[in-house]
């Protein structure tokens, strides 16, 4: 049976875009495109442009990054003709989306840093706006992708870098079929399927083509739901539940009256979602009012400013109940507010006066994380005073009859107050789409029962559960030395973050203690940070295991000062602790302070710069964190209260980042069992759980046997006589590098029984980085290579231990050594170098290092600051080769390359020109020269300052 090439693949998908009602029309390159571009201008404005009218269209299109084309494309512009006139033309109609002119056109040539052949484009008013970009049948989808990165990166910004105003990305090899907006930082995890409304996926070319393709869907997901992020400066596209979502909850205002939830597992952007939502119900014109509720002041302040972010200015979070008072009465069409607010301007006879005429008003309310504080009187008050309301909620754990707890009102359900559910996509659904990770749960801990005992054998963690054990100080210090020893490899380096849930503020002080005389031990160096409030049932005895409200942050310092005397001196104590640690000046003094030291947590967790957050019930819930992959559990949790925790570790990353990681100690097997069923399906622990230590060793072996069949040995990689069989070698490595990553987080991963000596392993991972360097080197040829879109996946290499400092103790070490060993020990080092992908832009400057320098040096004391003395040098030489050969001011050229250091932005065209000095390059050669000044800039950063350690 012959495979289909990619040829036939992309002839017959231009035959079916014909059939939906595509035009086709013949594109060979910039020329064409303009050519036809002012045509379709022309037609979908009604109006005649002159070439110089249309060269002042072309000239305002040019302007400005990816971001500023997709606002463009949205705005109309208001060209001055040549009679004097003016004439406003548009180039999307946002608001009637299947109005527009669709075309298709395949094989577009566009010449770059490099001349690239772009597959299938879709046109709408003569402007590209989706890249369809093909592989055949067999071929990884991720090289498409690759393929995409790299088209961005050489030629889309071209000339009139009409390209940039792509608004998505659609990938296939004709069995699997993804899409992704146009964003420069995307990586492959945010690349997704399309599904139906029960969310079974879509792979196959032919379906995507009819179901996301045709017109007026493909018109309707670029003018309706990509959204344009103020923050980040980038497109998003909403993916396919979030887009039945907000369809559904569009439907039932439009229709009807009634109220409705989405489910939605936490971790699936429910934030965008509401947003959007929000957004498109705010202008209906029956609409008065969108109001966003939340429950907690952090969470206020935190959905505001994600909602300002996709569009500026689109929201006003209340900082007090009066200006929710006023905002009902003006123009503000969105508001963000806590419930606690909203409860206080309906029941306060100060307000109630003002909220009055409200009552009839057409309002929508979503209410953010529906499954918490919605179940009692409050609800009941704001349904009763907003007379024509429609409510929506938003949870990822909803509540049912079996997780139910009592209130004033008796048990009720997420059904009782929100009626149907109208959109359902739980943890498997996310799993399945890998757009959360799965848990990997660890049980640690044995007990064994006292001599005498008729049971003489050990009894497992989720077997105990008595307060006496639980408490001791004994067991919680075998905890604290476990998390000491293993914390690295849970969190691979340090690289990410983890949380330490405990189950009162008493056991919180306790463990804080016990790290903190830990690490003045020298049993590790970890960041603990800590934060908690008062709960009158904090306490774990008396808790149902759902993680209560902590008594909120909002009402001034209540939190704090609920708590007893002894316990906020702790607090204050161990604030004094983080802000020797971060430099900062927090303390439980008012509310104010407390509220911003809990901002400034929640930050330093995100950016990863605190590596334990020890809490009782805060961050377990509407937190989110891509860095945390590390939940310690000492603490009962069940239903939602154990999901929600969990989840707050299966954010998506990296490669690296393969699961979140949930460490117990405490009797939560049962548990976890009945949370997975109740918010899946009794079958779901297979999805959802990561299989078991020895099942990823076998994996890993039968994965290492497929490889040695390609290279048997590590200088066979040597022998690899085409591109062809390179590529399977990087690729079977590569399985070898993603299961070896697997493998390390677990407690029992031992380098010895995976069936391959670790320095064999380090061997074959510098040729497959020597493989990666040769791609990486030919950068500068015009080279086709099928090499050239593999992602090498170099995240799970880097390891963070091994930098420029860790090297510098080796040397030290080194110079300890006898001479008859040095040259053992030299060779060890540059192992070491070869083996790290960061460290291998500096091997030949550290050998240097090592043959001319090193021997000189008599007091190893002095390694470091010799050292320094050299890499100064060498930096200093290399930044005057630099501009000298490429004829660059140096005082221009330092200030570039210390604005890319702390934007991480490489300088712009014009940037570059203006540091050359003398003649400037003609204009064929200007986007080379450019392109290659910032190679050499980012090689000279990648070099001198990254990967060098404290």
């Amino acid at each position: 049976m012959t495979i289909q090439p990619e040829q036939a693949l992309e002839n017959k998908l231009i035959e079916q875009l014909e059939g939906l009602k595509y035009q086709r029309v013949n594109i060979k390159d910039e020329a064409d495109l303009l050519a036809n571009m002012k045509a379709q201008l022309e037609k979908h404005n009604g109006v005649s442009l002159s070439q110089k009218e249309f060269a002042k269209v072309v000239n305002h299109l040019s302007k400005g990054s990816v971001f500023d084309k997709a606002k463009t494309l949205r705005d109309k512009y208001a060209l001055e003709k040549e009679d004097g006139t003016v004439a406003y033309i548009e180039f999307l109609n946002i608001d009637h989306w299947c109005q527009n002119l669709f075309q298709v056109t395949n094989q577009v040539t566009m010449e770059g840093k490099y001349k690239n052949r772009y597959d299938v484009t879709l046109l709408m008013n003569g402007i590209p706006v989706v890249q369809i970009e093909l592989k055949r049948r067999g071929i990884e989808l991720k090289e498409a992708f690759n393929q995409v990165k790299r088209y961005q990166k050489h030629s889309f910004g071209a000339s009139a870098g009409l390209f940039q105003y792509i608004q998505f990305y659609v990938i296939s090899n004709g069995v699997n079929t993804k899409y992704f907006s146009n964003q420069k930082r995307e990586s492959f995890k945010n690349t997704f399927y399309w599904s139906d409304k029960e969310n079974k996926v879509i792979t196959n070319l032919e379906q995507f083509a009819n179901e996301f393709l045709e017109p007026c869907h493909m018109s309707k997901m670029i003018c309706k739901y990509v959204v344009i992020n103020e923050t980040m400066k980038g497109l998003m596209i909403l993916r396919p539940y979030q887009f039945y979502a907000v369809e559904a909850i569009i439907e039932r205002v439009k229709n009807s009256t009634k109220n409705g939830y989405i489910w939605h597992t936490t971790g699936s952007g429910k934030t965008l979602t509401s947003f959007k939502a929000a957004q498109i119900l705010t202008k209906l014109p029956q609409i008065h009012k969108v109001v966003f509720v939340v429950d907690r002041k952090d969470l206020d302040f935190q959905t505001a400013k994600e909602y300002n972010s996709f569009q500026k200015d689109s929201v006003s979070s209340t900082d007090n109940t009066n200006i929710l008072v006023k905002q009902f009465s003006d123009d503000t069409p969105l508001i963000v507010t806590t419930i606690q607010k909203l409860n206080t301007a309906i029941s306060k006879k100060r307000y109630t006066s003002r909220m009055e005429h409200q009552k009839d008003k057409k309002i929508v309310f979503i209410f953010d994380e529906c499954h918490r504080s919605q179940f009692g009187e409050t609800h009941e008050r704001i349904k009763d005073w907003f007379q024509e309301a429609q409510m929506f909620g938003f949870t990822g754990t909803p509540i049912f009859a079996d997780n139910a707890t009592k209130n004033e009102l008796g048990k009720r359900t997420t059904k009782d107050l929100f009626e149907e559910c109208l959109h359902k996509y739980v943890i498997t659904d996310a799993i399945k789409d890998e757009n959360v990770l799965k848990f990997s749960i660890e049980y640690v801990g044995r007990y064994r029962e006292k001599e005498g005992s008729n049971n003489e054998i050990d009894i497992e963690v989720e077997d105990i559960d008595t307060k006496e054990l639980l408490e001791s100080p004994e067991r919680l210090r075998k905890i604290v030395d476990y998390i000491a020893v293993n914390h690295d490899r849970k969190t691979h380096g340090k690289r990410f973050t983890a949380a330490f849930c405990v189950s009162s503020v008493k056991s919180l002080i306790f463990y804080y203690e016990l790290l903190k005389a830990a690490k003045n031990e020298g049993k590790h160096n970890l960041k603990v940070a800590t934060i908690f409030s008062y709960n009158p049932n904090e306490d774990d005895n008396a808790s149902d295991g759902m993680i209560g409200e902590e008594v909120s942050v909002v009402e001034e310092a209540a939190a704090v000062y609920g708590l007893d005397k002894h316990s906020r001196e702790k607090l204050d104590e161990f604030i004094d602790d983080y802000n020797q640690m971060f430099g900062s000046k927090y303390s439980t003094k008012d509310s104010k302070s407390f509220y911003d030291y809990y901002n400034d947590i929640s930050k330093r967790v995100k950016a990863g710069q605190v590596d334990i957050l020890l809490v009782v019930n805060m961050f377990l819930t509407g937190f989110d964190s891509k860095k945390l992959n590390t939940l310690y559990v000492d603490k009962n949790l069940k239903y939602h209260g154990l999901i929600q925790a969990f989840s707050r570790t299966n954010r998506t990353l990296d490669e690296t980042k393969s699961q979140g990681n949930i460490v117990c100690f405490r009797n939560l097997k049962k548990a976890t069992d009945d949370a997975i069923a109740l918010f899946s399906n009794k079958d779901a622990k297979e999805v959802i759980l990561m299989e078991p230590y020895e099942n990823y060793v076998e994996k890993f072996r039968e994965a290492l046997e497929k490889m040695k069949q390609i290279a048997p040995t590590v200088d066979s990689v040597n022998d690899l006589r085409s591109e062809e069989e390179e590529f399977e070698f990087v690729k079977a490595f590569r399985e070898l590098l993603r299961l070896k990553n697997v493998l390390s987080g677990f407690a029992d991963f031992d380098e010895n029984e995976i069936g391959i000596d670790p320095q064999e392993f380090e061997d074959y991972k510098s040729k497959y980085l020597d493989i990666h360097d040769k791609v990486r080197n030919d950068r500068e040829k015009e080279k086709v290579s099928i090499l050239n879109d593999v992602d090498f996946e170099l995240e799970l290499i880097h390891r963070d231990e091994v930098n420029v400092a860790y090297i510098l103790k080796l040397l030290a070490k080194l110079k300890e050594e006898k001479p008859e060993d040095q040259e053992k020990r030299k060779k060890e080092i540059i192992d070491a170098i070869s083996g790290d992908a960061q460290l291998r832009s500096k091997k030949e400057l550290i050998e240097k290092f090592i043959q001319e320098n090193l021997p000189e040096i008599e007091d190893v004391e002095q390694i470091d600051d010799a050292f320094e003395s050299f890499w100064n040098a060498e930096r200093s030489k290399a930044l005057e080769l630099l501009a000298k050969e490429e004829s660059l001011n140096e005082g221009l050229l330092h200030s570039a390359i210390d604005n890319y250091l702390f934007t991480e932005r490489k300088p712009i065209n014009t940037e570059v020109m203006e540091m050359i000095e003398g003649e400037k390059p003609k204009l064929k050669e200007r986007r080379t020269t450019i392109n290659r000044i910032i190679d050499r800039m980012v090689d000279f950063v990648d070099t001198f300052i990254g990967g060098m350690g404290e």
